[in-house]
């Protein structure tokens, strides 16, 4: 389920809401036993290559020179010069970057965005189709989604691993349920009848009037959408004209808007949400105030599940299983399958040396390496963590790892480090959390996704021109109409005159463009896996 205007947003949120502490994703490669361990083994005579890269971080920056810096620049032998910005400053720096002509040999960006093909269309990166399936990691890139990163016939980026059904979903506070005598819903009367609940009947016991039902922010995120059928971001209905079109303009999401204006003025949903910001809205629940929200089984924070501990000893969360829909349907939304993507500078196609050098540390970076063998043991993980006792340590079969900043390991600083999983449940996220109430709720996420079905987003493998200049601007100006609809400040009646607005604004352009690739692509209607 996507919660927010922007897919990549949505990705990031996890990391918003949560810390990872456990490796992520991966290539399922056998380890290369032979030249791991940081020991400085490459091959002899073999010129040094100096490498540069700008990428961004939400978080602090690792120092330059870090121990890490130095294990890579040994390892493959290069002189490794990565550049960061914050995330926020980022697309316009890397806007000058590109603009000067100065640009680094690798390019990180979140997602395929309009300057993506803007730049790809200009020549900016270099065509990787012939690269890829030489090397493991890069080979498991279904079809499907490198198309995302295709323009004209050519792939121009390094897709970062996403696991592809764990999305972010709705969850819910199982021990108020049991004070109150009710049941996990299983449709939206029921949802509601349950948010009700939870504001009006204490239903923490404290005989305090301080509780309630939906935990929601800015951009009625998240929007508590069941399934596909009400996912505002999948493009799964169609319009009168037989288009199909984004979940934000459907009717599926009028009624839902209903719904959600119906709950506000019962007070069961966070008051002034609108002006809340994620981190605040994470607080309404992990504080104990709100009952509802959502969850995923990847990167999950052990210090807000043990904040709620704290204050609900006896707290109990389980999943809210996607609804069945009018049309029969059952099932939440796959993601994109990846998050981040890394260019090649185009003037590299001269250096075949210096490519085949910088694919061999992607690819490194993305190793899968099994739950079990996470330890001093492998050396790959063993090497790419920074050493245990140096970049990390084991706590109660746990890994430990030491603040990005102190730049202590080699995945603080490598273009891509997040391993390539051969499925979702390969990563065994819940097996690593060390807060039992955390663990138990990845564990039962995990398991109601290996049971539910996931519709594939046709969006995710076309390009629209207009979409990716006019998504960000169009996407506020619905979210705006429909929160005024929900606190009743519009009525649900201006419905019609809003998607005319959207769709003059250059909505219906977006939805031409997006069917035309659609018809392009062969897609004969929704898919399920």
């Amino acid at each position: 389920m996507i919660y927010r205007g922007k897919t990549w947003t949505a990705a990031a949120l996890v990391g918003a809401i949560t810390l990872t502490s456990a490796c992520s994703g991966g290539s399922g490669a056998k380890t290369d036993q032979s030249n791991a361990g940081g020991t400085g083994a490459t091959t002899d005579g073999q010129k040094k290559q100096t490498i540069t890269m700008i990428d961004f971080r939400y978080g602090a920056f690792p120092p330059t020179g870090g121990k890490g810096l130095e294990m890579i620049n040994e390892k493959f032998n290069v002189d490794f010069k990565p550049q960061y910005v914050v995330r926020s400053d980022y697309d316009q720096k890397l806007s000058a970057v590109v603009a000067s002509g100065e640009i680094p040999d690798i390019i990180v960006m979140e997602g395929p965005d309009s300057n993506f093909y803007k730049w790809a269309k200009q020549g900016a990166f270099l065509p990787l189709n012939d690269l890829l399936d030489k090397y493991p990691t890069m080979k498991q890139i279904p079809d499907n989604t490198r198309k995302a990163v295709t323009v004209n016939g050519k792939i121009y980026a390094v897709q970062k691993y996403l696991t592809e059904d764990y999305q972010l979903t709705p969850i819910i506070r199982k021990d108020w349920l049991d004070k109150l005598g009710l049941e996990v819903p299983k449709n939206y009367d029921e949802l509601k009848k349950v948010a009700i609940a939870f504001t009006k009947n204490d239903p923490d016991g404290n005989g305090k009037n301080d509780t309630y039902g939906l935990a929601m922010s800015a951009n009625i995120n998240p929007s508590f959408g069941m399934g596909a059928y009400w996912d505002s971001e999948a493009w799964y209905h169609k319009n009168a004209e037989g288009q199909v079109i984004p979940g934000m303009i459907s009717d599926a999401r009028k009624q839902h808007i209903g719904w959600l204006a119906d709950l506000y003025k019962e007070g069961a949903i966070t008051k002034d949400f609108a002006l809340l910001n994620w981190a605040q809205t994470n607080k309404e629940f992990y504080s104990g105030k709100a009952g509802i929200f959502i969850g995923t089984p990847r990167g999950m924070n052990p210090t807000s599940m043990q904040g709620l501990i704290d204050v609900n000893p006896n707290a109990k969360i389980v999943p809210i299983p996607p609804f069945q829909a009018p049309d029969g349907s059952q099932g939440f939304v796959s993601s994109p399958g990846f998050y981040g993507i890394v260019m090649l500078n185009a003037k590299l196609a001269k250096d075949p040396d210096k490519v085949s050098k910088i694919m061999e540390m992607l690819d490194y970076g993305r190793k899968f390496v099994p739950l079990e063998q996470r330890n001093a043991s492998n050396a790959d993980f063993d090497w790419l963590n920074g050493k245990e006792g140096q970049g990390y340590k084991i706590e109660n079969s746990s890994v430990r790892r030491e603040a990005e900043e102190k730049g202590l390991a080699p995945i603080n600083y490598l273009p891509d480090k997040t391993m390539w999983a051969p499925n979702d449940a390969a990563n065994g996220y819940s097996k690593e959390y060390n807060v039992p109430l955390l663990r138990d709720l990845a564990a039962s996420l995990e398991k109601m996704h290996g049971e539910t079905k996931h519709l594939v987003n046709p969006v995710y493998s076309v390009f629209s021109e207009t979409k990716a200049s006019k998504d960000t601007e169009l996407s506020k100006f619905l979210y705006t109409e429909q929160t005024k609809m929900i606190f009743g400040e519009k009525p649900l009646s201006d419905w019609d005159k809003m998607v005319k607005e959207w769709s003059d604004k250059g909505g219906a352009q977006i939805i031409k463009e997006v069917n035309e690739g659609l018809k392009a692509n062969g897609y004969s209607g929704p898919q399920w896996k």
